[in-house]
Parts: C-alpha cells; sequence; structure tokens
C-alpha cells in the first residue's frame, strides 16, 4: 500500500469506489459516521471488544500512524471507545476508530475530531479484564475484516477490502467524479439532468426490450 493510494482515496467518496466496483464490500450502513463531513482511509488494526475494553487498550498502544482501528463487539451493547480512545488516537496519528456496536462521550469525541464511526452511542462500558484479542481476523458489518484490509469511509458508509481490489477501481472511480463534476456545472449553468444523460434513449431500449446501458454525457 502506497501513500500514493492513500492520497487518491482521501480525494474520493466511498460511493463512486462502490461504482466502480460493485462488488467491493460494505458494511452495515446502521455504522456511520459520529461526525459529519469526514473521510476515512487506512489499513484495518483489528480489535475484539465483546463487552472488555483490554483489547482497545492494546490496541490503541499498538496500532501504526495511519490505521483504522476497526472494532468487533460481538453485539454487545456496552460502550467500545470514547473519548479518550479518541484523544489517544487522534495523539498516535490514526485515521480513525470504526466500532461495530456504540462508542461514549460523543460530546468529547465530536472536539476530538478523529474520525469515528459507531451504531450508536451509550453511557455504559464495560471491564478491561481481557483477554487482549488483536489483529486477528473479525466481522465488522457483516463485512470479514482482516489486518491490513483497507477501511475506506464517509458519510455515505463504510467499504472495507483488501488493498489491492479498492487500487483496482481507483482509477474508474475517479473518472467517475470527474463526468459527474462536469454533469453537475452543467446543471448548475441551467441544463437538464435528462440532458446530461442518455436517459430517453436508454428508457426506449429499455421498454423495447434492448440491451441498453444509462450513462452520462456532459
Amino acid at each position: 500500500m502506497t501513500d500514493d493510494l492513500i492520497t487518491r482515496l482521501a480525494r474520493l467518496q466511498a460511493s463512486s469506489l462502490s461504482d466502480a466496483d460493485k462488488t467491493l464490500p460494505v458494511c452495515d450502513p446502521a455504522i456511520h459516521a459520529l461526525l459529519p463531513d469526514v473521510t476515512l482511509v487506512g489499513p484495518a488494526f483489528t480489535v475484539r471488544a465483546d463487552g472488555d475494553l483490554l483489547g482497545m487498550i492494546d490496541a490503541i498502544g499498538r496500532a501504526e500512524a495511519g490505521s483504522v482501528l476497526v472494532v468487533a463487539t460481538d453485539g454487545r451493547p456496552l460502550a467500545a471507545s470514547g473519548e479518550l480512545f479518541a484523544t489517544e488516537g487522534r495523539r498516535r496519528g490514526l485515521a480513525g476508530i470504526v466500532v461495530d456496536g456504540y462508542c461514549r462521550d460523543l460530546r468529547g469525541i465530536r472536539q476530538v475530531g478523529l474520525p469515528v464511526f459507531a451504531r450508536g452511542t451509550t453511557p455504559a462500558a464495560g471491564p478491561a479484564l481481557g483477554p487482549a484479542v488483536v489483529q486477528q481476523p473479525v466481522t465488522v458489518g457483516g463485512v470479514r475484516v482482516r489486518p491490513g484490509d483497507l477501511v475506506v469511509g464517509d458519510d455515505d458508509g463504510l467499504l472495507v477490502a483488501p488493498p489491492e481490489r479498492i487500487a483496482a477501481a481507483v482509477d474508474r472511480a475517479e473518472e467517475i467524479e470527474r463526468v459527474e463534476g462536469e454533469v453537475a456545472a452543467a446543471m448548475r449553468s441551467g441544463r437538464a439532468l435528462h440532458d446530461a444523460t442518455n436517459a430517453a434513449e436508454h428508457l426506449r431500449a429499455v421498454a423495447a426490450g434492448e440491451e441498453s446501458t444509462f450513462r452520462f454525457t456532459p
């Protein structure tokens, strides 16, 4: 994984990557960004926090700068992260934290500003008794995540896949955004959306049972 790939991904929307390769695994959309207008890109550092925080304590001290803590909770209704983990993550240069479960200290997380994704919040957290289980494959939001898989997220949700799969979609995703940017500019200048696509032709072809692909024509 190169810095150039991370930089390119940080400029893209998760939706563009999903359009470029519709087979890329998408996490359950209930796992969402707790802060608005964030972009999350980085390799996964996996953690198990099944009602216990020792794995998070271990991971937050070991994960390298630029990585994303990806936390499985086995559905436990306890907070697996909060303000202090977010603060330490920011201090250590982590890209963010993804919890398939709950966080707490939302007011503090907002102040820290680190991208944090979760299903929601709860004030209750578990003990720190262990064992600490990190850097093992986990399932998060219905997606199997292995250490080093690439996590890409924004306000629309999360994609997780091996770096080579996401890298293979980047060129196409960039082209999608270029074309859609031209269409949006045309619409701002007064052009109708249908006039910037092949909508009329595509609708006719589909109605006639003919093969056709909807496309933009800026």
